[in-house]
């Protein structure tokens, strides 16, 4: 996976459904998030509007659409252009920005399944991959499905005209 989307995908998942868990809901795991990250916080509020702007905008269906307004800084230097990025916040929507002029921002998903809702990068061919991860979610979906047929006693198929 690309860096830009690995850092994309590591801060959308900064939320944890199935656990309950919001690393923004402590500064102190939001420092070493960004830590862990070579970045500099930045300020935790900041954070959480940035990442539930764009996990809304990817398809999380518990947040609204929002708007996202971030001023990025473009420097040039002996080595070229660059997006200057003191703070995580910078970082995270500098990389937004490059996924973006790549073509890549529609390969952030939101994972389907109402416990879980992990963001994931869709590196298939053709972007069609759904799930977060086939072997847990889509495969306690499929096997969801088909449970849910064979209560009914037959399975729905199409009718032919």
């Amino acid at each position: 996976m690309h860096p830009d989307a690995s850092l994309v995908v590591a801060f959308l998942n900064t939320v944890d459904v199935e656990r309950n868990e919001d690393r923004l809901d402590d500064p102190e795991q939001w420092r070493r998030w960004s830590a862990e990250h070579d970045l500099g916080p930045g300020d935790p509020a900041d954070a959480r509007a940035a990442r539930d702007a764009l996990r809304a905008a990817i398809g999380d269906p518990g947040l609204p659409p929002r708007p996202l307004d971030a001023p990025l800084h473009f420097t040039l230097t002996a080595d070229g252009p660059t997006l200057a990025t003191p703070d995580a916040i910078s970082a995270i929507l500098a990389a937004v920005t490059r996924l973006t002029i790549r073509g890549d921002w529609v390969r952030l998903k939101i994972c389907p399944a109402d416990d879980c809702l992990w963001a994931f990068y869709d590196e298939s061919r053709n972007r069609s991959r759904t799930w977060c991860s086939m072997r847990a979610c889509g495969n306690r979906e499929k096997a969801r499905a088909w449970r849910a047929r064979a209560a009914g006693g037959h399975p729905q198929h199409p009718v032919d005209n």
